[in-house]
Order: structure tokens, then C-alpha cells, then sequence
């Protein structure tokens, strides 16, 4: 049995969509749609590891403590370029970015740090097309979730070298991670 395709779906809008676009989709769209490159990408339904994980590094006791200017947010985008609106996992972003509570996206200068949950089918994404178009866009941290062949997550850390818009290498976490992001992250279980 096939079922046809919303008409809003296929095949799409001549020349592309736009980041501005996606506030404007109908209602039976998908929960969760990126923009990579001018194209829609809808997001499967999570995994267990991926909602542990997330809901982990979000606890206030557990997670990420922020510094009263930044605030952490998830299921939310970040508009790079007319083109490009991905939705990462996590975000910390400065609080006076939320200047009303209808935002349904961030400027790439009010986000500090972007982390990204590794799945099977954002693998090639999470680890390559998005953290080019992150560190250009001048983000200065990114992180990277993915799980280990035990079950386990294991989180790689990185900071925008700004010189080349590029991200290099800070750390490579197992059990807990300790990081600096401009403030210290300690000691946050994984």
C-alpha cells in the first residue's frame, strides 16, 4: 500500500526552501524539520539513548550549569544562512536572544555552544556537514554525543578556532565530563 505525500511536500518550492520558510509549514508537518542546504530533512522518532541523553546533559541538578547570562535550549533552531536552519539537539544561548517567547530561532551570535546527539541516520550530518556550517557561522563550541559499542555515551568536545573557522579538538569524555566553555562544566555524569 503507498500513501501520497502531503501536496505541500513534492516537490517542493522552486529554487529551494529558505530558513524563513519553515515558520510557515503547514500543521501535519513533521515535529522536527532541519534545513540543510535548501533541503527539508525530517528528523526520525528519537531513540532511548537519545532522550537520555539529552534529558541528562537538561537536568538543572545534573546537566549543564549555566552562567545567568546563558540558558540552555533544545528542540530549537539556529538560522546560518538563508539556506541552512538546523535544529541540534542542545543549545546554550545567550537569555536576551529570547526576546519573546514566539522565537523559533537563534542567530548564530547568541549561541554558545551547540551539541549534537549522534543517531544512525544523522551520523554522516552530526559528524561533518553540521559542524562546518556551525564553526563557519562563528559558533565557538560544539559537542558530539554518540554511543559507544557497550551502550555508553561518549562525548567529544570542540572550540572554534577562529583564525580558520574551524573546530579542533578539546576532549574526548567517558563516565563524566569536565570541559571549559568560557565557565566550567564539571563533573556531569554521562
Amino acid at each position: 500500500m503507498t500513501t501520497a505525500l502531503p501536496e505541500w511536500f513534492y516537490p517542493g518550492p522552486s529554487g529551494g526552501w529558505t530558513a524563513d520558510m519553515l515558520d510557515h509549514l503547514p500543521p501535519d508537518t513533521p515535529k522536527h524539520v532541519e534545513l540543510i542546504d535548501g533541503s527539508l530533512i525530517f528528523r526520525p522518532p528519537q531513540t532511548g539513548f537519545h532522550m537520555l541523553v539529552i534529558s541528562l546533559l537538561t537536568d538543572r541538578a545534573l546537566g549543564i550549569s549555566t552562567p545567568p547570562d546563558l540558558m540552555v535550549a533544545r528542540e530549537m533552531t539556529v538560522t546560518l544562512g538563508m539556506r541552512q536552519r538546523p535544529e541540534p539537539d542542545i543549545l546554550l544561548v545567550k537569555r536576551s536572544a529570547l526576546t519573546t517567547l514566539a522565537v523559533t530561532s537563534f542567530s548564530p551570535e547568541d549561541v554558545h555552544l551547540v551539541i549534537e546527539v549522534v543517531s544512525d541516520e544523522s551520523r554522516e550530518r552530526d559528524r561533518t556537514t553540521k559542524p562546518l556550517k556551525y564553526a563557519a557561522a562563528g559558533i565557538r563550541h560544539f559537542w558530539r554525543v554518540e554511543m559507544e559499542a557497550d551502550g555508553k555515551p561518549i562525548v567529544y568536545t570542540f572550540e572554534l578556532e577562529p583564525a580558520v573557522r574551524t573546530y579542533v579538538a578539546t576532549g574526548i569524555h567517558r563516565g563524566h565530563l569536565k570541559a571549559d566553555i568560557g565557565f566550567a562544566v564539571t563533573s556531569t555524569s554521562i
